[in-house]
């Protein structure tokens, strides 16, 4: 294998796979960047413009692609609150939390290292792990996946902070919202009242831009809060090495974590991040400053975020399974190609699976070149004028919103979750529990009857690994929730 990954890297000396690299890496980014292009839109949208390309470096810029696009969400989410992705929603609780302190600079620094970490940790157990990691997820049954989203679910309890209760109704107002339209099973309409656009239900980036964006731009107008963004002085800095090191626990944590989740076919990077994050606060010894810019939470987030991606290669090369949105494109840009994704793959042609490899360990090196380089500009966006801000915000939300399907109803639903997100945060109901539960309603719901319609109900007491997770899930909501209503730090054993 040490022999094939070489040869790899041999191949990426030459100029055309270097530019692949760094081309896939910057458009990534532009797109992560952008509220309503997801990772796996960008990719789709730059699948046809590969079509005369070698397939080895047409993979080479996808994948660049889809590596940048993990780390761009983040910039929109920390710089105004609007993430570019769903899985940068963590990223933005404490994020934003920095930019509005007038710290940027930090939360960008932490937010770039933690990301070339997990995105190499990913690609390092990729390389590794393909064939035996695939094997194990795609074994499991739909009730290890129902237990894995309540896990996820599970989080809202670290969300919450001392308003559980809000944070526990903001989670059902999402599991609410995931069961508009059609019933994944039985094929029958719910809660659409004859609305033709309402049968796919609410599609998430809309939503994910209206409660975030608009509800930041319509809290501000209501504040009548126009003034720039002052930075804390000398106080803002780039994190220096001694700040990453106290980081490196969480750092390599949450890249574990990440990669594990995104082996699992359907997973998908947001619930590692939340998940990541739920597990940092609770072990932390400064989980208070969780929500209100802690830099365990970025890294925890980030780092989760960007090994995922390597998770999800595995089933994909491996299998030919796709691990998330984003490789199942890849698996249609491979069939172009005449690339044929699974384990013969391997034997048939390891030359191109090793030269995408070298070419992912390379893209994290670019990925940390372009995001500190500019991140100098990025940081500046903080200093706009906030009523040019609110119209530039706005604009972005409305665009984005419509790009996604070229629907109005679109626009008009990124509206009504920019009303309901401001809503909640007049009234302080955490914003995140609310994705949360859309993002993973329908994947609990799915595998819930999936798996008793295969064995019945028992199966979630009669599979070890089932029950281990439901039971993980219920300490992670029980511990923090009793934390909470007796007012103590359970894990530091000191009042609050």
């Amino acid at each position: 294998m040490l022999e094939q990954l070489a040869s790899g890297f041999g191949g990426m000396l030459a100029l055309a796979p270097l530019l692949a690299v760094v081309t896939g890496i910057v458009l990534g980014v532009l797109i992560g960047a952008m509220p309503g292009l997801s990772p796996s839109m960008g990719v789709a949208l730059l699948v046809p413009f590969t079509y005369g390309m070698p397939p080895v470096i047409a993979l080479i810029i996808l994948v660049g692609v889809y590596i940048g696009a993990s780390y761009g969400g983040s910039i929109t989410g920390i710089m105004v609150n609007a993430p570019g992705t769903p899985s940068a929603v963590v990223t933005a609780i404490d994020g934003y939390a920095l930019t509005r302190k007038g710290f940027p600079a930090r939360a960008l620094g932490t937010s770039i290292i933690a990301s070339s970490f997990g995105g190499m940790f990913g690609t390092l157990i990729l390389i590794a792990f393909s064939v035996p990691l695939a094997a194990i997820a795609v074994g499991f049954h739909p009730a290890e996946y129902f237990a894995f989203a309540v896990f996820g679910l599970a989080t809202v309890a670290s969300l919450a902070g001392d308003h559980w209760l809000k944070a526990l109704i903001a989670v059902l107002i999402g599991l609410l919202i995931a069961t508009v339209g059609t019933d994944p099973i039985s094929g029958a309409e719910r809660f659409t009242f004859n609305v033709l656009a309402l049968s796919d239900g609410f599609m998430l980036v809309p939503a994910l831009i209206g409660i975030f964006a608009l509800s930041e731009v319509f809290m501000g107008i209501e504040r009548g809060d126009f003034r720039v963004t002052r930075f804390a002085g000398s106080l803002d800095r780039w994190p220096r090495i001694r700040d990453y090191w106290k980081l490196r626990w969480v750092t390599l944590r949450s890249s574990v974590i990440g990669t594990l989740v995104g082996v699992l076919p359907g997973a998908g990077a947001t619930i590692g991040s939340f998940v990541s994050y739920g597990i940092a606060k609770r072990v932390s010894r400064n989980n208070d400053e969780f929500g209100k810019g802690s830099t365990e939470g970025i890294t925890a987030s980030e780092a989760a975020d960007s090994g995922s991606v390597g998770g999800a290669m595995v089933p994909l090369l491996a299998l030919g399974i796709p691990g998330s949105a984003t490789t199942a494109v890849l698996i249609g840009a491979m069939m172009i190609h005449d690339v044929t994704p699974g384990p013969q793959l391997f034997h048939n042609d390891p030359g191109l699976i090793y030269a995408v490899f070298a070419a992912m360990i390379l893209a994290q090196f670019v990925l940390l070149f372009v995001g500190l380089a500019g991140g100098r500009l990025w940081v500046r966006v903080a200093a706009i004028p906030k009523e040019i801000l609110y119209v530039l915000i706005t604009m972005l939300a409305l665009v984005g919103s419509f790009a996604v399907r070229n629907s109005m109803f679109d626009v008009f639903a990124c509206l009504g979750f920019g009303i309901l997100g401001w809503i909640l945060r007049r009234y302080q109901y955490p914003l995140a529990p609310v994705i949360l539960g859309m993002v993973l309603g329908l994947i609990a719901e799915t595998n819930f009857r999936r798996a008793i319609m295969m064995d019945g109900p028992g199966v979630f007491l009669e599979r070890p690994i089932t029950a281990t997770i439901l039971a993980l899930a219920l300490l992670s909501f029980i511990v923090p929730l009793v934390g909470a209503m007796r007012g103590t730090k359970f894990l530091n054993g000191r009042p609050a």
